[in-house]
């Protein structure tokens, strides 16, 4: 895959504009841009996994009641 490609800009409305090839195309339908100088960079909205989401919730503090409350005894299993 090359590495760069030209590109036309154009008018859409108010808003510079141009169309990704589809060799530079992005997973899902959001990124975030950014400049860095005369340099665009433009990055794929990444969503957070189970992990970091966990990481960021706060700790909690109410002790667990006891799950087997309410429930019938075992009965003795012969193996």
């Amino acid at each position: 895959m090359s590495t760069e490609r030209h590109v036309r800009l154009f008018r859409n409305g108010r808003n510079q504009a141009l169309r990704i090839p589809r060799e530079f195309e992005f997973a899902g339908n959001e990124a975030i841009m950014r400049r860095e100088g005369d340099t665009l960079i433009i990055e794929p909205v990444r969503k957070p996994g189970l992990l970091s989401t966990l990481k960021r919730l706060d700790p909690v503090d109410e002790p667990l009641g006891d799950v087997d409350e309410g429930m019938l005894p075992l009965d003795d299993v012969d193996l």
